[in-house]
C-alpha cells in the first residue's frame, strides 16, 4: 500500500528535509511539494491526496487554516495532516482538525518515520474496515468508529444510546462504565445504524429501542439514564410506541 502525500513549508530547507524523507520511505509518494498553502489548496481542490506534512506557520494562509478549510468540507475521505512546527502550543488547535500526528521541529528521521508509520496503520486499518464494509450485507452487526488514531468496531446490539458532545458524540455501550468517544454528527452516526433498531428523539441523542426499559410520559428510561423526547421527534416516536404497546 502507498500512502499518496504532498509536503507543505514555507522554509526551502524544511521543504526539502521533509520532501527528501518522504522519498526515502517505501510506503509513501511524494505527489508534489509547496512552499505556500494557497497553492496546496488549488491542488487539493483538483487532485486526491491521503496524507499531507503542513507546516502550521506561514504568510497568507497558514497551516492550520488550511487545514481548517479542508476539515469544512464535505468529503467521503479527507486527506490525514501530520503538522511540522517548531512550536508546541498548536496541539488543542490541532486535535480539533484531526491532525493525525506533529513533527516538531528540528526533527530527525527516526521521529519522522514514527509519525509516518501512525499513517500507514490509519490507512491500512482504514482499508480493511472498508473492503469488510463492502462485503458484508445491510444486516451486518457491526459498525467501525473511529475512536483516538484506531477504528474500533462496534457490535451493534451493544450500543444503548449515543449523545452528541460537540463535534463528537459519545457512544454508550451495555456493561462498559465509560462511553467511547469519536470524531464524527449524529447525522453520520444515524446513516451508519440501522433505522429499525436505532432512533433519533432528541437533537442530541440517539436511541436503540432494544434497549428501552420503560417510558414515562416523554422520558425514555435506558437503565439508569433518562432521556427526553423532543418536539421535533415526538412524532416518529409515538408511531413507534404504537407498535410497541399492542
Amino acid at each position: 500500500m502507498k500512502i499518496k502525500c504532498i509536503a507543505v513549508d514555507d522554509e526551502p530547507l524544511a521543504l526539502d528535509l521533509i520532501s527528501k524523507f518522504i522519498e526515502q520511505t517505501s510506503f509513501l509518494e511524494l505527489a508534489e511539494k509547496f512552499d505556500n498553502a494557497i497553492q496546496a489548496l488549488g491542488y487539493l481542490n483538483s487532485n486526491e491526496v491521503d496524507l499531507i506534512f503542513l507546516d502550521i506557520q506561514m504568510p497568507d494562509l497558514s497551516g492550520m487554516e488550511l487545514a481548517r478549510i479542508l476539515d469544512g468540507k464535505n468529503q467521503v475521505r479527507k486527506p490525514k495532516i501530520i503538522f511540522t512546527t517548531a512550536y508546541n502550543q498548536f496541539a488543542i488547535e490541532g486535535y480539533k482538525v484531526d491532525a493525525l500526528d506533529y513533527l516538531l521541529k528540528p526533527y530527525s528521521y527516526e521521529e519522522f518515520l514514527k509519525a509516518a508509520t501512525k499513517a500507514y496503520q490509519f490507512y491500512e486499518k482504514l482499508e480493511t474496515s472498508s473492503g469488510e464494509n463492502r462485503s458484508q450485507d445491510k444486516s451486518a452487526d457491526y459498525i467501525f468508529l473511529k475512536v483516538e488514531y484506531q477504528l474500533v468496531k462496534v457490535i451493534l446490539k451493544e450500543i444503548t444510546h449515543i449523545e452528541a458532545y460537540k463535534d463528537y458524540v459519545k457512544v454508550y455501550l451495555k456493561d462498559k462504565p465509560n462511553p467511547l468517544l469519536s470524531l464524527t454528527s449524529m447525522k453520520n452516526m444515524e446513516e451508519l445504524l440501522p433505522s429499525d433498531t436505532f432512533m433519533r428523539i432528541h437533537r442530541s441523542f440517539i436511541i436503540n429501542l432494544d434497549h428501552i426499559d420503560s417510558v414515562t410520559r416523554n422520558i425514555v428510561n435506558i437503565g439508569k439514564t433518562q432521556i427526553s423526547v423532543s418536539d421535533n421527534y415526538k412524532e416518529e416516536f409515538l408511531k413507534f410506541m404504537d407498535k410497541w404497546m399492542r
